[in-house]
């Protein structure tokens, strides 16, 4: 009776002992959440940052048509020299306007007659700026435009 005692405790330590052991460890446990909260804070970084070049993309699209209407709408304005400044969309974009006489960069400093009856090129300038807190977001569009004289002078 003493040898199947002695067999039933040896069978007892072996095969069936390593299948009772087959979990994972706390520290095994520990190291895999920690793999994983580094992966999702990394993931979360990455799509916010994502989303946020997405409404910067759209709010430089919508400055870009805010742009196009301004110059729209102050087109009668811009015979002669002038400069404008105000906002747009409730003061989310301010803007500034300014048209100049444009000279030939060639012609600089050479003196050339002026004929007030004749057309002439001014530089139209338009700076934008926007955005929340931080760095602000700016739209820089500089353009020539044809003015032609008044209508009053071309019937002399």
């Amino acid at each position: 009776m003493s040898l199947r005692l002695q067999a039933s405790r040896r069978s007892g330590s072996g095969p069936s002992c390593a299948r009772r052991q087959g979990g994972f460890t706390l520290l095994e446990i520990i190291v895999a959440f920690g793999i994983l909260a580094i992966g999702l804070t990394l993931l979360l970084g990455t799509l916010s940052g994502a989303s946020r070049q997405l409404r910067d993309a759209g709010d430089a699209g919508n400055a870009a048509l805010v742009a196009q209407s301004l110059l729209a709408s102050h087109a009668e304005l811009l015979v002669q020299p002038v400069r404008l400044s105000g906002d747009a969309e409730n003061g989310r974009y301010r803007w500034q306007l300014e048209a100049t006489p444009w000279q030939d960069p060639s012609l600089r400093g050479v003196k050339t007659p002026v004929d007030a009856g004749a057309a002439h090129l001014l530089h139209v300038r338009l700076d934008m700026e926007w955005g929340e807190g931080g760095p602000r977001q700016q739209l820089h569009l500089s353009t020539l435009r044809l003015a032609l004289p008044p209508r009053d002078l071309e019937m002399r």
